[in-house]
């Protein structure tokens, strides 16, 4: 019989695992909601058209990274990103005429066709935001301080937040033209990638990872160098609310995001510890893609934070798995099982996470078991304790037992609630 295996470029989260994700995404949740943000879910898959106008035909995503289907006569993508997708629906929903509907969340895979590598996959995930509706630079600010807050809420430090004005429709149209004029005598130079970037959009050459490449582009003008008074205006406004959260950065003028949609504000998140690859996560402004998208003219600003990326950040006491179950139900004997699967239903029904183990096991195996799945409480059930009313709780961390009365079940829930 054929052993088959994940495909390359994607991995299972096992159990063991997943709790670790599942804490994250908790955490998320629940900071996110605290600064009035609600979840969101798209497809993930839409039309390719869709990532073409908004993330842009020139850039790498497209051209390379795109996992497309031809299906009769339309092209579908599984999405590359959550952006598009996010102002598609809240276009497609008229989203701007419900109220709080301007604070938008999502968490789910994305897919691109790229090289594997540690913490980066074919698909990988992302926990990402979006600020729809306001064009306020202390948007921009206090999302990027969210942000923050989340990774210290992880347990997550030594990043560095790098932050540029990429401009928006006034001046890029005359910063592109000095960058191709600094780029024209220089093609020779260049990959073959960074020539057809010149052609389609000069920007793009920052994103080239070709070292030769990279040393041409040192003496490159910079954008921020060719800010219109708005842009500046802007940007200057975002710095100053940075600074007042306190709030560190670094400004790198040669920092352009990977989609066409950015304007004005973009910044990464970058950790020495993930690598060569250092970027943690970026976003960005993005005021034209809704109209762009068939909705109002409405500005937008969000980031994506890549998940797999993060779970190798985190501190081992952060990482570490939590117990599968709040208490172990350990029937001794035939008589004890139905006993045990009531006893089993009432703390459940109180909230309590319960594992109740089925067939016929020792003592010592049950508790061998509760000590391997790191559960701190077991709850044994024999033929004598039924007969007198009552079950025998054991703490598998001090090792003492107790007696505990049928009719004390609902009491040991909160009990058990409130030490969790």
């Amino acid at each position: 019989m054929p052993r088959y295996q994940a495909l390359r470029g994607t991995r299972d989260i096992l159990p063991g695992e997943v709790e670790k994700w599942q804490r994250v995404e908790r955490i998320a949740r629940a900071l996110l909601d605290r600064y009035g943000f609600r979840e969101i879910r798209t497809p993930i898959i839409e039309p390719t058209e869709l990532f073409v106008r908004s993330v842009g035909g020139s850039t790498d995503i497209v051209r390379k990274e795109m996992f497309t289907l031809v299906l009769s006569e339309d092209s579908v993508s599984l999405r590359p990103e959550g952006t598009a997708p996010v102002v598609r629906a809240f276009v497609q929903a008229g989203l701007d005429r419900v109220a709080g509907a301007d604070r938008l969340y999502y968490i789910g895979p994305m897919f691109r066709y790229e090289r594997p590598q540690k913490g980066r996959q074919r698909q990988f995930h992302q926990i990402g935001v979006e600020v729809i509706g306001s064009d306020d630079p202390l948007v921009d600010a206090e999302t990027i301080e969210m942000l923050l807050y989340l990774l210290e809420e992880l347990g997550v430090s030594e990043t560095s937040l790098a932050l540029n004005s990429v401009g928006d429709a006034v001046c890029r149209p005359g910063y592109r033209e000095a960058l191709r004029a600094y780029l024209a005598p220089r093609l020779a130079l260049l990959c073959a990638d960074c020539n057809r970037r010149y052609e389609e959009n000069p920007l793009r050459v920052f994103d080239c990872k070709v070292e030769t490449c990279r040393g041409e582009l040192a003496a490159a003008p910079a954008m921020l160098d060719h800010l219109c008074e708005d842009c500046r205006r802007h940007f200057d406004s975002v710095r100053s609310y940075l600074d007042r959260f306190g709030i560190e950065y670094m400004i790198d003028p040669r920092l352009v995001r990977g989609l066409d949609y950015y304007v004005r504000t973009a910044f990464e998140l970058l950790s020495e510890q993930l690598g060569a690859q250092n970027s943690l996560m970026g976003g960005g402004r993005y005021d034209g893609l809704v109209k762009e998208m068939g909705g109002k003219d409405l500005p937008g600003f969000g980031w994506a934070l890549g998940l797999e990326r993060l779970m190798m950040l985190l501190p081992a006491d952060r990482a570490e798995a939590t117990a599968s179950a709040d208490i172990l139900i350990a029937p001794l004997d035939a008589p004890a099982r139905t006993a045990a699967a009531l006893a089993a239903r009432t703390l459940r029904r109180a909230g309590v996470r319960v594992l109740l183990e089925a067939g016929e096991r020792s003592l010592t195996s049950h508790l061998r078991r509760a000590d391997r799945l790191g559960v701190p409480l077991v709850l044994i059930i024999g033929e004598q304790e039924v007969a007198a009313g009552g079950y025998t709780l054991r703490d598998m961390r001090s090792g003492e037992q107790r007696p505990v009365p049928v009719s004390e079940l609902t009491r040991l829930a909160e009990e058990i609630l409130r030490e969790a």
